[in-house]
Parts: structure tokens; C-alpha cells; sequence
């Protein structure tokens, strides 16, 4: 499904050129469930605003099936992640001006889907989250572990080809992420490919496989034992 080469990542600073992406070559395929781990700092989150298509500032090659990312404008790459890819951020990101129900809805209102099945949508997902009292609420009127729930709920709705979640049960309490993690694991194994960054073992024993990054560099993956080799001998 995706494709990186040879990515690299970079900013500016007083002191020179920091890198905090060196080298990614990375094959993702359909219907994984692919964790990337590493301390603070390493690079996870910025390796994920890349896939996410957040992030143009990245050097290399990104492949999303047949489409060439790296040779797209930015409108193009926007358009090519609104319909494939759906994120869970750690910090919600939900619109302060949009209801919980209007912020579930934002996905559906990129395709071409009637008013009444977007409707119909929304309210099961209302349910299958507990959140049906919520819905005429806006975010600051939720906790923390509500605004969370809806973070998902909106990244889930449409069905996207990749999930991308940054750290998705940071604020909930263990029976909430538990039901989360196990929701992840249904999705995969009904062809979402799935891609989390998380501190939490129990996390990513829902998935299949695990990268390691640190420094910005790869230096494992349980996909390749070579990786880790490769990085030692550089």
C-alpha cells in the first residue's frame, strides 16, 4: 500500500540542520497493523505526519499504491489523504466550532454519500461509541477522554484505507482504551491497514508488527531483523 524511500526530514536551526528523519525506507502493506515505537524525540511523530500527508517539508520518495505523493502539490496530496487516510491525533484536533456531530460528519462531507446515509452514519456511530448525549455539544464543553473518543469516532467513520493514530488512548482510562484497541483490531481485520505510534506494550500487542525508531534513524523492525544490522554497521 505505501511505499518510502529514502525519506528524510529536516529543520533549520541556529545551530545548522537538524535531522529528525534519516533514511526511512519503509514498505507498509495492505492490512497490517504496524506499530512505531521509540523514546521521545526519536522521530515517530514526525515519520507519521509524513505518512499523514501533513508534512511536505520531507525529502524522497512516498508511494501510495500507484500514486507518486512526492511528485503531487500540495492540493493534490490533501485531496489524496481526505479520501484514504483517516487520524487520530493526540491532541483531538476536533473543530471548536463544529458539534460532536457536525465534527463526525466532517469526513463524510469529502465524498459523495446522500444526506440521509451520512445521517444514518453518524448516528450509528453515535451509539457505538456511548456518545448519543453529546452530540449537540461542542469540544470545550468535553473532558479530555470524551474529546478523544470523538477524535476517533470522526477518523473511523468513512472507512479509510490507512488509520493513523498518535499515541490514540493517551487520555483514557484503561476500560475505554482497552475497548479502543480491541475496535483497531476489529477495523484490521476487516482490511483497514493500521498504523499507531505509542509508548504502550499492551498497544501494540494488538498489532502485527513493530518499528523502532530512534535518533531518526530505523533501527528495527520484526517485519526485517536486518534493519537493526544494517544501522549497527553504519
Amino acid at each position: 500500500m505505501i511505499e518510502l524511500k529514502n525519506v528524510e526530514r529536516s529543520y533549520k536551526t541556529g545551530a545548522g540542520q537538524t535531522w529528525v528523519l534519516r533514511r526511512i525506507n519503509l514498505t507498509i502493506r495492505e492490512g497490517e497493523f504496524l506499530t512505531i515505537m521509540g523514546p521521545s524525540g526519536a522521530g515517530k511523530s514526525s515519520l507519521l505526519n509524513v505518512l499523514a500527508l501533513l508534512d511536505d517539508q520531507w525529502i524522497g520518495e512516498y508511494w501510495f499504491k500507484d500514486a507518486a505523493a512526492h511528485k503531487m502539490n500540495r492540493k493534490q496530496r490533501a485531496e489524496l489523504a481526505k479520501r484514504n487516510i483517516g487520524m487520530v491525533f493526540q491532541s483531538y484536533h476536533l473543530l471548536d466550532d463544529l458539534t460532536v456531530q457536525e465534527n463526525i460528519d466532517l469526513p463524510l462531507s469529502y465524498k459523495d454519500i446522500p444526506k440521509a446515509e451520512r445521517q444514518a452514519l453518524v448516528a450509528d456511530t453515535l451509539d457505538h461509541f456511548q456518545i448519543v448525549g453529546k452530540k449537540d455539544l461542542y469540544p470545550s464543553q468535553l473532558s479530555g477522554g470524551q474529546q478523544q473518543l470523538v477524535g476517533i469516532a470522526r477518523a473511523v467513520i468513512h472507512k479509510p484505507a490507512l488509520l493513523l493514530a498518535d499515541e490514540p488512548t493517551g487520555n483514557l482510562h484503561s476500560s475505554q482504551a482497552k475497548e479502543i484497541m480491541e475496535l483497531f483490531k476489529q477495523l484490521n481485520e476487516e482490511g483497514t491497514t493500521i498504523v499507531q505510534v505509542t509508548h504502550s506494550e499492551a498497544n501494540a500487542s494488538y498489532g502485527s508488527r513493530v518499528i523502532e525508531i530512534r535518533d531518526g534513524w530505523m533501527t528495527k523492525d520484526t517485519a526485517n531483523p536486518e534493519i537493526g544490522a544494517e544501522v549497527s554497521a553504519s
